[in-house]
């Protein structure tokens, strides 16, 4: 919704003659999708099984009008600016091209009046539900049956295998140290991916720890917490009669501070703080936990290395940072819960290994999947286990309770994030399982996707997209991976349980459509928005392409090399603004149609053994990354000084830059073995890129 704000106050200027009334009617809609857009948000916060079919119903026409809207003004914006004729025409050629080309601009304009009147009445009717639906009054965010975390805290421990040395750990850390230290205040912060049993491990430390309190509380906040609630909780925990005496419920928070300062004054406590999603959370608490100087102990646990940091601010503080369980943990746990032992049945093993691989020792995922099997009538045959195994990554389909339970957990972490990192997590839903994705690449996709909400048009779109990346690797969305010395992260993985969710998410928002798990014989009906081919496009056959709405496609990727000969020819893709075909084998394949992809941003040919680009490459005025690394290219063409948008160019081995680079004003970014060797005059040529990073 944010680019087609930005594209509809692009179309309203002078400079494209729309007549007055048309002008007119496109600001009072983009008025309209600015309320419907502040709708979406509230929607968006809300888990989809939690909101009524109405309002799903309504959200999802919203999301397709606006595809729509998008189409409409791509269409017209490329029809006139598309139709500037070529530079090397003798001057009649030019004049009744010129000609043409307004006689085709009138066309064109008087097309999107006829479209914009069509875009109205929808609109109108949109609108209408809007207010018969009354998404005022949505259901709060935090709603659930159970409390997930209760079964933690007070379930049986069976399934705690694998936390007795963190947990012995920790205890060492926060009761060492000499009589001085002892009688401070000692903060501990444990955090990590959701479902790694942060919450089991602090209740295990909890349990056991044998030094005496006077107050002891374990006390859990949620991601939309009601910081009355929380602190009239912890005062429950602390003194049952004193809550009941104060009438705790008619307090206000401040009033439960004060309460709870005075309750642990010079006393020794030991509180912990579950499941803490933000600062000001953290900040509120901690005002009510004075530091008495009696050797009080305080532990957090959150998913946010962020919030860990700020639980942590002093120099005596610290922070356990989870591991997932070693395989031979993680074989006790899944065994033990589907077969009471940790014997697996012959022929199981193989299957298993895999199933185990793709939990990467996370207990919530490997209790959950294991609590599926054994729930299973047909456990015993191993077919069943190949379905599961095989819908790991996909969507786990058919899940019983335990899976459900796991995806809510996990989905905590998802509605936390603000609308535009939900959009650039779910992108990651293109990417095969275990691939190493090159945070250069994926933040220039979302930048080119227009994932990147710029506030400050000042402000650098890398710079920004590397904030999203940060805060996605903090809030452990996604596991960094080829981390330098410095800190910085050069690409990053998703695990594959999470990947699972979010591929969920994305297809059921027609936001990602991945080929390989559509079977032959399935209409293809929809208008997809980003086509993914990740191994194999099954047995889908080239007349359901050829029903496909391609024509439509934003975004098109494919990781597979065995399968570039059936790869749609290019003319198709009118509106396509990011291509990624990094890895396929194009040897011999002809690039010429790439010119007509007027729309394109982001062209990755990386690892496609292409060759040389046509020259006609220069006409992709609105391309932001080319990525030609292991290409076999030799030479850049001269018409690729004519991308004044170009901000990321990454050159092959033998690549030099040829004169006349300095053209590329936008460039923030450089990439090549033999960009470092310069003459005294490209030396001049670079000084000129005052952009570049």
């Amino acid at each position: 919704m944010g680019s087609l704000l930005l594209k509809l106050g692009e179309v309203i200027k002078d400079e494209y003659k729309l007549q007055k009334g048309v002008q007119k009617k496109v600001k009072s809609f983009s008025a309209e999708l600015d309320v419907m857009r502040a709708a979406l948000g509230k929607v968006a916060d809300v888990p989809w099984d939690q909101l009524d079919e109405q309002v799903n119903l309504w959200a999802a026409d919203v999301r397709e009008l606006s595809y729509y809207m998008e189409d409409v003004v791509d269409s017209f914006l490329m029809r006139v600016e598309g139709c500037g004729s070529d530079a090397n025409q003798a001057r009649f050629k030019k004049l009744m091209a010129n000609m043409a080309n307004q006689f085709k601009k009138g066309k064109a304009r008087h097309e999107i009046s006829t479209a914009i009147n069509e875009i109205h009445k929808r609109l109108q009717d949109v609108t209408r539900r809007h207010e018969r639906y009354n998404l005022a009054n949505l259901p709060a965010a935090t709603r659930t049956t159970v409390d997930p975390f209760l079964e933690v805290l007070y379930g049986d421990k069976k399934n705690i295998i694998g936390l007795d040395k963190a947990r012995d750990d920790i205890i060492k850390k926060i009761t060492e140290g000499d009589l001085v230290s002892k009688a401070q205040l000692k903060i501990l912060s444990i955090v990590g991916f959701g479902g790694l049993g942060k919450t089991t491990l602090a209740r295990e430390v909890y349990e056991t720890l044998p030094t005496k309190f006077d107050y002891k509380a374990f006390v859990s906040v949620s991601r939309n917490q009601d910081m009355h609630k929380v602190l009239s909780n912890l005062l429950f925990k602390l003194d049952k009669k004193r809550h009941a005496s104060l009438n705790a419920a008619n307090l206000d928070v401040e009033q439960l501070i004060i309460v709870v300062r005075e309750l642990l004054s010079k006393k020794r406590y030991f509180i912990i703080i579950d499941d803490l999603w933000n600062k000001v959370a953290w900040t509120t608490i901690r005002y009510a936990l004075i530091d008495g100087g009696c050797g009080s102990i305080i532990i957090t646990t959150t998913r946010l290395l962020d919030v860990s940091e700020i639980c942590c601010s002093s120099k005596d503080d610290m922070i356990h940072q989870m591991k997932p369980l070693s395989y031979h943990d993680s074989h006790k746990l899944f065994y033990g819960r589907i077969f009471s032992s940790e014997v697996c049945p012959s022929g199981f093993e193989q299957v298993s290994r895999e199933i185990l691989k793709k939990c990467a020792g996370v207990p919530l995922a490997i209790i959950s999947l294991a609590s599926y099997l054994a729930n299973n009538q047909r456990a015993n045959q191993i077919d069943q286990w190949y379905v599961l195994l095989n819908s790991i990554g996909h969507g786990l389909q058919n899940g019983d309770d335990h899976v459900k339970k796991m995806k809510r957990i996990l989905s905590l972490s998802y509605y936390d994030l603000s609308p535009y990192l939900k959009t650039c997590l779910l992108y990651l839903s293109i990417f095969p399982e275990d691939h190493q994705i090159s945070r250069d690449e994926l933040i220039s996709i979302w930048i080119c996707g227009g994932f990147i909400q710029v506030k400050d048009e000042t402000a650098s779109l890398l710079e920004l997209g590397e904030s999203y990346f940060n805060e996605l690797v903090n809030r452990n969305m996604i596991m960094p991976i080829n981390i330098h010395a410095d800190g910085r992260v050069e690409a990053c993985c998703v695990h594959d349980i999470m990947l699972d969710l979010i591929f969920e998410l994305a297809s059921g928002e027609n936001f990602v459509t991945i080929l390989d798990v559509i079977k032959g014989g399935t209409p293809l009906a929809k208008k997809f928005c980003r086509l993914d081919i990740q191994k194999s496009m099954t047995d889908l056959t080239n007349a359901q392409m050829a029903t496909t709405s391609m024509t439509k496609v934003r975004s098109f990727s494919i990781f597979s090399p065995a399968i570039t000969k059936r790869i749609p020819p290019l003319s198709i893709f009118q509106f396509l603004g990011v291509l990624d075909l990094e890895g396929c084998d194009l040897q011999g394949v002809d690039l010429r149609h790439v010119e007509n992809l007027l729309l394109l941003r982001h062209l990755g040919l990386r690892g496609t053994k292409v060759g040389n680009l046509p020259k006609e490459i220069g006409k992709l005025q609105l391309l932001q990354t080319l990525d030609l690394h292991w290409t076999n290219s030799t030479e850049l063409p001269s018409s690729v000084f004519q991308l004044g948008n170009l901000m990321c160019l990454i050159l092959d081995s033998n690549m030099q830059l040829p004169k006349g680079f300095c053209n590329l004003t936008c460039l923030e970014q450089l990439k090549g073995d033999g960009v470092g060797h310069f003459s005294a005059d490209s030396a001049e040529e670079l000084g000129r890129l005052d952009r570049l990073r």
